[in-house]
């Protein structure tokens, strides 16, 4: 390409080998880990956050009212979709390592991708394109599916309430004083469980799913850049 393309590459954000106009690729290395931090912060501030709410008795509150432990679940099941999205921020990042460094390392998919297109035509690069971008596409998707799986457990946690709630209600004891008391008890208890199921489901739901766009966004800057530094060279 011509000094036109490199500019237009270099605006782009696409850090270019020593040699061809670029900067040199120390000077990219605060661009290296900006996917980590940019997750580190934000779960940092989430994570306060429920720290407060913690401190305040709030998550005590929900967890002695839920008799079905399912916000428990729900949680475990979170923390696992958290964990598999921290596992793919990381490797996301280092494989846009692999786009900044001259020569990236044997193995990464940036490695791969620039061997399998070298002295390739257009069409068959864009091909290699849109299968890694379907390859990296399926490779999240887990983490989109547990965010969902959180707001069915909720809804779980919210029909197995309102048979906690109804379960008590009798046509023959609301005309007994001595089992008034017992049934609005057991009906305060299923519409705890109800409320506090959904309402941690949807939480955590909404948490997850930010982390999964957050995500999408790196892949998708990854392959931009990967895409656009193959055909560089192409």
């Amino acid at each position: 390409m011509g000094l036109a393309a490199t500019s237009a590459l270099e605006r782009g954000g696409v850090a270019l080998p020593h040699g061809a106009g670029s900067r040199p690729v120390e000077d990219a290395t605060g661009e290296r880990h900006q996917l980590v931090l940019r997750f580190a912060l934000f779960n940092a501030a989430a994570f306060a956050l429920l720290g407060a709410a913690y401190g305040q008795g709030w998550i005590g509150r929900i967890l002695a009212a839920d008799v079905t432990s399912i916000t428990v679940a729900i949680f475990i099941v979170f923390l696992g979709g958290l964990a598999a999205c921290a596992r793919e921020i990381w490797r996301i990042s280092l494989e846009m390592n692999a786009v900044i460094a001259r020569h990236p390392e044997d193995g990464s998919l940036t490695a791969r991708y620039l061997s399998g297109i070298a002295g390739r035509d257009a069409g068959s690069r864009a091909i290699i394109a849109n299968a890694m971008r379907t390859q990296l596409a399926s490779r999240i998707a887990i983490i989109r599916y547990v965010a969902n799986i959180l707001v069915l457990l909720g809804l779980i946690g919210t029909v197995l309430g309102f048979v906690i709630a109804l379960s008590a209600v009798s046509a023959e004891g609301s005309g007994d004083v001595s089992k008034v008391a017992p049934m609005v008890a057991k009906l305060l208890v299923g519409m705890s469980v109800a409320l506090y199921t959904t309402l941690v489901g949807t939480v955590l739901h909404l948490w997850l799913s930010a982390n999964y766009h957050l995500l999408a966004v790196g892949v998708a800057n990854f392959t931009s850049h990967l895409i656009a530094r193959g055909e560089r060279h192409g």
